[in-house]
């Protein structure tokens, strides 16, 4: 399944946000787009602006399905089940993925999640570059058809993004702590300061920048939510606890006047903060692993698997296929200081591994 320029057609199901400026940033690297949506002012809106073409998905190689996490599902398998085509490339931009990956079955599905956003909503927020350095989780099953997984990889890096690969499972319970978990804090902060400011308005006359900062993606489209908690409900209430914990103990210490313990709270936090990774690893700190493998559904599962369970991430991925056999090797990015921890996973499930080029 490879991607020239006479196939270059994609289509997409939700023109929000994030299908909108996936629409832009595709456009501006040569593919031709239609798309279509439940409310159709936003459909005329599109057209007008030239954000798409028409709304006929008829002959799309790609469709992109840029709904609420709810009704993925169910318009993915009415799409698959409709056309036929072995060489139609599906995917979703859904921020929960265990439930939509593990529930389609179809070889030509990959389910996706870019970690991006705003706090604008719709098309009217939709921006060209949006995606450009953002992370793009991709998690592939033991159902993922390899050739489908190089094709979406390889789209998403002409659109400037770094792709990391996680099993499902993996990517949700990163996210609950990395995305949902703050959403919702984010809100209940942000619900807090307006009560409050009902009896005393100038309590918002002194919001600052720490809190316009911590505030500020309460501002995005509430209607993407709620289907994406409750599906991640399994990861995000354990997390609420703990949380909740954490606020307890900071409360004993206030109450208990304890400034050391206040101030080694808050040191660590501040460690940690400035330690974030940037949105890109560096190539210096970046090796790339060989692991040949059989061509077989499910290898890339097992590898992202191993990573996911390890802590590693995977960067990017090649894949090369024998011209004779059944065999071919994974080319993986990983960072650096993980490469030990990884090798020796792969190594314990009955993979060799090898170093590419001048890292051997």
């Amino acid at each position: 399944m490879t991607i020239s320029p006479d196939n270059r057609h994609a289509h997409v199901i939700g023109l929000g946000l994030i299908g909108c400026s996936l629409a832009m940033a595709l456009a501006d690297v040569g593919w031709s787009l239609t798309g279509t949506d439940v409310d159709s002012d936003v459909v005329r809106v599109a057209l007008e602006r030239g954000i798409i073409a028409n709304d006929s998905p008829d002959g799309a190689d790609v469709v992109v399905v840029a709904t609420p996490a709810g009704s993925v599902i169910p318009i993915v398998t009415e799409l698959l089940e409709r056309d036929g085509r072995p060489e139609l490339l599906v995917t979703d931009v859904a921020g929960v993925k265990s439930a939509i990956a593990y529930a389609i079955s179809d070889a030509r599905f990959v389910a996706g999640h870019p970690m991006a956003g705003s706090e604008r909503r719709g098309i009217e927020g939709a921006r060209r570059d949006l995606f450009h350095g953002c992370t793009w989780v991709l998690t592939p099953t033991a159902t993922t058809e390899s050739s489908s997984y190089t094709k979406l990889h390889t789209l998403l890096r002409e659109l400037g993004v770094n792709v990391i690969a996680l099993a499902p499972e993996v990517h949700d319970r990163l996210v609950a702590t990395a995305s949902h978990i703050p959403h919702l804090v984010a809100g209940a902060l942000m619900n807090e300061a307006a009560a409050v400011a009902e009896e005393d308005e100038a309590l918002l006359q002194l919001a600052a920048g720490g809190f316009r900062d911590m505030t500020r993606i309460s501002a995005g489209d509430p209607h993407i939510w709620p289907d994406v908690l409750i599906e991640n409900a399994s990861t995000i209430l354990p997390g609420i606890e703990s949380l909740q914990e954490r606020l307890g103990e900071l409360r004993e210490m206030i109450l208990k006047g304890d400034a050391s313990g206040l101030l080694r709270q808050l040191s660590d936090a501040s460690v940690a903060r400035r330690q974030l990774p940037g949105r890109a690893v560096p190539a210096s700190d970046m090796v790339y692993v060989r692991v040949p493998v059989l061509d077989r559904p499910g290898v890339l599962s097992e590898i992202t698997r191993v990573a996911g369970d390890s802590g590693v991430n995977i960067y990017d991925i090649e894949i090369s296929h024998n011209v004779e056999g059944r065999t071919g090797t994974l080319l993986l990015a990983i960072g650096h200081d993980q490469l030990e921890r990884f090798r020796s996973e792969l190594a314990r499930r009955g993979y060799a591994v090898s170093l590419d080029r001048e890292d051997q």
